[in-house]
């Protein structure tokens, strides 16, 4: 008799993010840092030379609400680890171009608001010199560039970008539940730290998913599935 042929089980999702994270894992490395360093140029340039006159930004009452929590830093800080997560689990390197291309857009967006509408905001009367950290942050990211907030719309992207990532591995759920948390984290942050006001916050959410809706369907991957649905389609009909 001959012998059954060996039926292969499908890919474990481990196995799966593994090799998602081996895959060119030193472009990614490389280049995400060279991107955040190239971005961090056009920003300070516009954080220090505002072309027109500065917008300070309105509180609301949700502002007053929160308190400053110097506690929170770790999460606000913890952005430039968070970005690096989607980019560093695409699969190939034709996703990796067209990702850095969508969030390299949503970041040209932003510094061109920020050219355009220059904002900040409020001075608020808090002492932060017995905060370990605080006056390096207040003295390198300044209350300017406020509205958008950057970081709000550069994590919602990777939140949004990462959710699919994993679910295309079919991790178990705490794990993008854990994503969604490390968002709410970061974005909570910016109000808490007191380096951006809810508008900011808002207008960056809106600003992120406007990048990281479209760009889940115009990818390689994403084009390729809607061709085969279009076809399927197609066919059923004749």
């Amino acid at each position: 008799m001959a012998p059954l042929p060996r039926t292969h089980s499908p890919q474990t999702w481990t196995a799966d993010i593994g090799a998602r994270i081996r895959r060119l894992f030193w472009l990614k490395a490389i280049g995400t840092t060279i991107f955040t360093w190239l971005f961090f140029i056009g920003y300070f340039h516009m954080l220090r030379n505002p072309a027109y006159p500065v917008v300070v930004m309105p509180l609301t009452a949700l502002d007053h609400l929160i308190p400053f929590q110097p506690y929170t830093l770790g999460a606000y800080l913890s952005l430039w680890v968070y970005v690096g997560v989607a980019p560093g689990l695409q699969p190939n390197f034709r996703e990796l171009v067209v990702y850095g291309l969508w969030i390299g857009a949503l970041c040209l967006t932003g510094l061109g608001l920020f050219y355009f509408w220059p904002t900040q905001i409020p001075p608020l009367a808090i002492d932060v010199s017995g905060y370990p950290g605080f006056a390096m942050l207040q003295g390198v990211d300044a209350a300017g560039n406020a509205c958008p907030s950057m970081h709000v719309a550069v994590a919602i992207f990777t939140a949004i970008r990462l959710d699919h990532v994993l679910r295309e591995a079919r991790t178990p759920v705490f794990l993008r539940l854990a994503n969604w948390l490390w968002f709410a984290a970061i974005a909570y942050s910016t109000l808490a730290v007191k380096q951006h006001v809810v508008l900011d916050a808002l207008a960056g959410a809106l600003l992120g998913m406007a990048f990281a809706l479209p760009s889940l369907r115009w990818r390689p991957e994403g084009m390729r599935r809607s061709n085969t649905l279009v076809g399927a389609d197609i066919i059923g009909h004749h």
